[in-house]
């Protein structure tokens, strides 16, 4: 099992080509999922193959979650219609 401070270091790497973020390079998310960090395009790219199985899976567990999440409760009992 990673330590805490392996699966930061993990989280700041691309994850196709394993460069670290720095000053200089900006890692973006992975916008349907946000479990990856890409550095630019042509790694996004290139890693798709190998991070589409768990990327449509993650995806599709943040909408349930936001679907099903339940509103705030801001009308004190009575009914809001």
């Amino acid at each position: 099992m990673m330590s805490s401070a392996s699966m930061d270091e993990a989280d700041e790497m691309c994850a196709s080509c394993g460069i670290p973020a720095g000053d200089d390079i900006k890692l973006k998310n992975c916008t349907a999922c946000y479990l990856v960090k890409y550095c630019s395009i042509k790694c996004q790219k290139e890693h798709r193959s190998q991070h589409k199985r768990a990327c449509k899976k993650r995806a599709a567990e943040l909408r349930d979650e936001l679907l099903f999440k339940q509103p705030e409760s801001t009308h004190l009992g009575d009914c809001p219609i």
